[in-house]
């Protein structure tokens, strides 16, 4: 029996402390990271181990949490998926994804995303899932519409990166939605 966690591709676990490395360079400065949600300074080693080793510290949350992506064969990290803004009254949660440059393009982020959904939906008994997605991020866009979401909505100008204001639209996906393409 193949575990819920785990893809053909990718596999989501834990942050463990030795994580850092990855996750230290995919903060190097590139396109990606400068329209991200912000830009920050560079950080140290040291830093990024600390953040590593609190994450793989954290207590669990079965609704809130951050996992790593990390490729099914080598366990190597290629990015991170979270769960924010859980509302247990009305079953609906958002999610962030991040996969590293390098790893771009790879399938990894849909699929880490149709994992993520299935737990949600089928195991924690959530009914909508939404994810904010800039709008000069042409792939991100593309794949939220390639996965079956719907553009719900818009706010106009609300992030600004690398010197100009941009959109950030809203894309949703109800259990059925999810069911329907996946199940």
């Amino acid at each position: 029996m193949t575990s819920a966690w785990v893809g053909q591709r990718v596999r989501l676990r834990a942050t463990e402390p030795e994580d850092w490395e990855a996750f230290l360079a995919f903060d190097e400065y590139s396109d990606a990271v400068r329209n991200g949600w912000r830009l920050t300074p560079p950080t140290s080693a040291a830093h990024a181990r600390k953040r590593a080793t609190e994450e793989a510290e954290r207590e669990l949350d079965l609704d809130e949490f951050r996992l790593v992506i990390a490729t099914r064969d080598g366990n190597l990290p290629v990015g991170a998926i979270n769960t924010h803004q859980v509302d247990r009254d009305h079953g609906t949660f958002a999610y962030g994804i991040g996969v590293g440059t390098p790893h771009h393009r790879k399938g990894y982020a849909s699929e880490a995303i149709v994992i993520l959904l299935r737990y949600m939906f089928f195991d924690r008994r959530f009914q909508k899932a939404e994810a904010w997605v800039y709008g000069v991020n042409e792939a991100s866009l593309a794949l939220h519409r390639r996965l079956g979401f719907v553009e719900e909505g818009r706010r106009r100008r609300s992030h600004y990166a690398a010197g100009r204001y941009d959109d950030e639209v809203l894309f949703g996906m109800t259990v059925e939605e999810f069911t329907e393409r996946y199940a």
